[in-house]
């Protein structure tokens, strides 16, 4: 579900009536979308916005940078390199409109000039973590059905035969492939409604999904970008932390090129590196998973080891909700760096320094979108302060899970709602707030607990390092909350110490039952905790043995 609710933020102010409140609509300055019957790709509209957007000096600006190699590709090589790519994949393989490609790598400058390319050509682009197993692969490629492959030499060896084989990025070929212009590319007419992309869910509370999104929905998204771009003496420049496969570094790449910005990435992810790329290239805003924020505030050595990080502007956060007291001790260590939670396509700075002093709020809705909070047992909209299931709607919400017609109606109504599972509520400004999903809340003596309530709790206690909590089996009361606790080095804070810290700071249904201390937390790679695993955990851990 994160995969869709990240499309969706910021959010709004509403009108409520007397008697039922109205769906949230945003108000944030937007411009009318192309019309839907228009033919028209996702490389189309990047391009056009690119003219608009495109740097005074777009022959010396990278658009693309490469942080371990330091290559960089300026803005006219983005272009041509992705009609040479669109032109050699349409002549040579015949890769064309209703096909699907699956690409396993992790990023690096290629991956968004073979994803415009891809677009361009009408091929829906199936993206996959690098570190999946051949299980979950094969699974992947039963719901994408691709035609072809693409990946590094070091994940190809983990892929199927397909029809066109399997296309390796680090190699002559490909590079040859995006520069050797034997034949000249002819635009392919796409419509906004066909696919353009199939990301997959986290798997973490079953199977993972195919998540089917369109054209129509990265344009709306980009078109929302653009029209709450800020005006900016320099070009931005973006690193992106977070993984091209997930929707969070999906969109972020695309919007980068359409916005002109510069973007530095590199494969896999290390901390020292970002931070010597943040002062090496000068960056202003930088996308990350919370556990790169929690891990940049635990390297004090690093951050303190000489890097100028002067140039950082934004710290745009997703995937997962970032405890407060992270955010208090981050802005506390770069005081002038706004943190924008869950800012998905406009991590940049779209948010004014009030709203990003607003700790817990995911903030207003995008242009285009609209939203309401609906009560879980009635169905009723709520109005702000109350608590219910998210609901919402617009052009960016998917067109549904692929070759999964009973998992698409079960959170897509007829009118087009699309129920997120999160348990939220907005404030009388319109800010939302996410306390928590439904299918995670604790249910003690039928009161209902939220885990990420203690969470955040828990953290800010400065004897902990990181924490999570679970439900866990009670014949009296159903589910009691157990905390798993990571002690910060040579603590010696106990069980009955923690038990204590939270029963004096909240009702007594909410109160820790239990604790088990761990190394660390486990999480996905967009930063949500793996609660299945705690939970099984739990229940054969022995140790267990606090009472009632």
């Amino acid at each position: 579900m994160l995969i869709l609710i990240h499309l969706l933020l910021p959010l709004i102010r509403t009108v409520v009536s007397a008697q039922r409140p109205k769906p949230y609509h945003s108000i944030r300055p937007h411009s009318l979308l192309p019309p839907e019957t228009t033919s028209l790709s996702i490389t189309d509209f990047v391009f056009s916005l690119l003219l608009q957007n495109s740097p005074s000096s777009p022959e010396t600006t990278a658009a693309l940078i490469d942080a371990a190699t330091r290559r960089r590709i300026p803005y006219p090589d983005v272009v041509t390199r992705t009609k040479t790519l669109a032109a050699s994949l349409h002549h040579q393989i015949g890769l064309s409109n209703g096909h699907s490609a699956f690409v396993l790598s992790p990023n690096s400058v290629q991956i968004p000039i073979l994803y415009l390319s891809l677009f361009s050509l009408g091929v829906t682009v199936s993206a996959s973590n690098p570190t999946s197993s051949k299980s979950e692969i094969s699974r992947q490629i039963d719901l994408s059905k691709p035609v072809i492959a693409f990946a590094i030499s070091d994940t190809a060896h983990n892929l199927p035969s397909l029809l066109h084989r399997t296309i390796i990025l680090d190699s002559p070929e490909f590079e040859s492939m995006m520069t050797n212009r034997t034949r000249k590319f002819h635009r392919i007419s796409v419509s906004q409604s066909d696919t353009a992309a199939i990301l997959y869910s986290s798997g973490t509370t079953g199977k993972s999904k195919g998540v089917e999104l369109s054209h129509r929905n990265f344009i709306s998204s980009l078109a929302g970008s653009q029209a709450s771009r800020p005006v900016r003496f320099s070009p931005a420049v973006s690193f992106c932390a977070v993984p091209y496969f997930h929707v969070y570094g999906f969109l972020l790449c695309l919007r980068a090129v359409a916005m002109g910005e510069s973007l530095v990435s590199f494969g896999r992810f290390d901390v020292g590196m970002m931070i010597r790329a943040i002062d090496e290239f000068r960056v202003t805003q930088v996308a990350l998973a919370p556990p790169v924020i929690v891990a940049m505030l635990r390297k004090g050595d690093l951050m303190d080891g000489g890097h100028d990080l002067s140039s950082l502007e934004v710290v745009g956060c997703g995937g997962a909700p970032l405890p407060n007291a992270v955010i208090e001790r981050f802005k506390k260590r770069f005081p002038g760096v706004l943190v924008a939670q869950n800012q998905l396509a406009e991590y940049q700075r779209t948010m004014s320094p009030i709203e990003s002093e607003i700790l817990g709020s995911s903030g207003r809705l995008m242009p285009y979108c609209q939203a309401k909070i609906v009560d879980v047992e009635t169905g009723i909209s709520l109005p702000p302060f109350k608590h219910g299931e998210l609901w919402v709607g617009g052009p960016y919400i998917m067109k549904g899970y692929v070759n999964d017609k009973e998992a698409t109606a079960a959170i897509m109504d007829s009118e087009g709602w699309l129920r997120t599972g999160d348990i939220c509520y907005f404030d009388n400004e319109g800010f939302l707030y996410v306390v928590d999903r439904i299918k995670e809340l604790i249910k003690y003596k039928g009161y209902q607990v939220a885990p990420v309530e203690l969470e955040n709790l828990l953290q800010t206690h400065p004897h902990i390092v990181d924490a999570a909590v679970v439900p866990y089996p009670d014949e009296e009361a159903g589910q009691v909350p157990m905390a798993f606790v990571v002690r910060q080095p040579e603590s010696t804070i106990d069980e009955s110490q923690i038990k204590d810290f939270i029963a004096r700071q909240v009702a007594p249904y909410k109160k820790i039952r239990r604790v088990l201390f761990i190394d660390s937390i486990p999480k996905n790679a967009p930063g949500k905790v793996l609660r299945k695993e705690l939970i099984k955990l739990a229940l054969s851990d022995s140790g267990v043995s606090s009472k009632l």
